[in-house]
This record gives structure tokens, C-alpha cells and sequence, in this order.
């Protein structure tokens, strides 16, 4: 197969309409029809059911879809390691969730600045799957927090393990306690959990919020609209009308340093060391 053909089939496999993936890729749509066309008379087999009113995937064009964006994530990412490591001045990536690790974060920029032959560390900051980055080829690092980030097919150091806590309005009832239990936080019908996009982007079913980032989270629980269970350290950057419970029995989490298994970066080894270090 052909990058080509594999950019039409997976626009067309996402949108499930031939005239918005035309539109998407910038080509009209009797050309992408034919090539999907041809693709599937190469393989011998359907990826795609179409009546007048709807486009649907087979089965096996849920696998080719599968495939084909770790295939084009593949060759982006090569992309941008490759152009990355032709600059003059070398540098590191490296992403996580824009608010979380926040004190860990500042002591190992600055535990690697005072490195001999330290590098410049660019910060990608992410609304969620910062692991994803990796995959991507946009940062050669990601601090993630197992169990909510994947770690599968990367390489990983643990850093530390914490507990978690559930953030209520100072207001709420609940926010005057010692502790609390996942049931007491899961079961409050006024504050219903958070809810956050998956790596497709889609939201779970459930009436707790869609959110985004930790500042829209933080406002909407604030108002009383929402809650959630967070790392421990989330607690440095609550607001004054926010609480903090420790939840005793909700899984602790796990905060990592990640990347890719392949990567071959003396820069990137000696961020590595100097975090397991701290």
C-alpha cells in the first residue's frame, strides 16, 4: 500500500463521509472514491459499506483503520526526530499535562540545567495524553501519571508514588473531613465525577462535565457544578475556595518518566539520570 492510499482511507474510515474527507485532504471526491476503490480491489476485500445514506467500516476496515494511523503517526513522527536532529543547536522536548507535576517539573529543569552539557529543555504542556507526544515524534520525554497515561511501548523510570484526593467546594459538606472514600466522592448527586476526553478524543457517558484542562475543572468545581479525584499534588495549585480530602481507598498513582525505546539521545540519558536522581 501506499502512504497515499492509506491518508485517503483513514480520512474517509474517520469521517464516514466521502465529501468531507475530500474536503479534508484538499482533492475532490471522484479521485479519492476511485482510489479507495482500488485499494479494496487490491486486497481482495471490503473496508468500507456504503448506501445512499451511510458509510460504514467492515471489519477488517476497523483493523486497516487501526493500522493505518499508527503507520502515518510512524512516519510523521520519523518526520520531526529526523528534522529535530539536523538543528545546529540540539535540544530536548519534553511534555506533560499543562498543571500537574508542577514542583517535580521546576526541580528537575533546574537539577539538569546545572548539568555539565545540559541542553535546552522546550516544554510541551497538554490539556490530556501527553503520552501521545512520544508517539508523535513532537517530544522526546513525557512525564506521565500511571494508572490515567499508557506507558505501553514505551521506556519508563518511576519517579515517585502518591496518594489522591477529591476536590470540593470549601462549601460542601464533604470538604470539612479528615478523609473520604471513592463511594462517598462517586455517589454525590450534586457533584457529579469530571468527566475527560479519552485518545480519541471522545467522553465518556455519564452527567458529570466534559473538561479540558485543570482551570476549566477548577472553575466549574468552584461553582459546584462538578468534582474530581487527583494526585496529591494537586494541592499547590488549588484555589482558596477549593479543598483537598484524601481519598483512602483510590488507587495511588504513579508518576513516570517516559520515552521512546528507540531513541539513542545522550542528552535525553542525562535528563533521565538526573531525574532518578531527584
Amino acid at each position: 500500500m501506499e502512504t497515499r492510499e492509506l491518508r485517503y482511507f483513514v480520512a474517509v474510515a474517520e469521517e464516514l463521509h466521502f465529501g468531507r474527507a475530500a474536503q479534508r485532504l484538499g482533492i475532490a471526491q471522484p479521485p479519492l472514491s476511485r482510489t479507495i476503490t482500488q485499494l479494496e480491489r487490491r486486497l481482495g476485500i471490503a473496508l468500507l459499506e456504503r448506501t445512499s445514506r451511510k458509510v460504514s467500516l467492515t471489519e477488517a476496515g476497523s483493523v486497516l483503520l487501526a493500522e493505518g494511523r499508527a503507520i502515518l503517526g510512524a512516519l510523521a513522527a520519523a518526520e520531526r526526530r529526523t528534522q529535530r536532529a539536523a538543528t545546529s543547536k540540539p535540544s530536548l522536548v519534553l511534555a506533560t499535562k499543562a498543571g500537574a507535576s508542577g514542583e517535580l517539573l521546576a526541580k528537575l529543569l533546574d537539577a539538569y540545567a546545572a548539568e555539565p552539557g545540559a541542553v535546552a529543555v522546550d516544554l510541551l504542556l497538554r490539556e490530556s495524553q501527553p503520552q501521545q507526544t512520544l508517539h508523535d515524534g513532537q517530544a522526546d520525554v513525557a512525564l506521565l501519571h500511571q494508572p490515567f497515561d499508557s506507558t505501553a511501548e514505551l521506556d519508563t523510570e518511576i519517579l515517585n508514588t502518591e496518594g489522591q484526593v477529591a476536590i470540593l467546594p470549601t462549601s460542601h459538606p464533604l470538604a470539612g473531613r479528615s478523609h473520604v472514600r471513592m463511594a462517598d466522592v462517586s455517589s454525590l448527586p450534586d457533584l457529579p465525577l469530571a468527566r475527560w476526553p479519552g485518545p480519541d478524543g471522545a467522553y465518556p457517558e455519564g452527567p458529570g462535565a466534559e473538561v479540558r484542562n485543570q482551570t476549566q475543572l477548577f472553575q466549574l468545581i468552584a461553582l459546584g457544578r462538578t468534582t474530581v479525584v487527583m494526585p496529591e499534588s494537586c494541592r499547590a495549585n488549588l484555589l482558596e475556595d477549593l479543598a483537598a480530602v484524601p481519598v483512602l481507598d483510590a488507587p495511588t498513582v504513579t508518576t513516570v518518566i517516559a520515552w521512546p525505546p528507540h531513541s539513542r539521545s545522550r542528552a535525553l540519558a542525562g535528563l533521565v539520570r538526573v531525574a532518578t536522581r531527584l
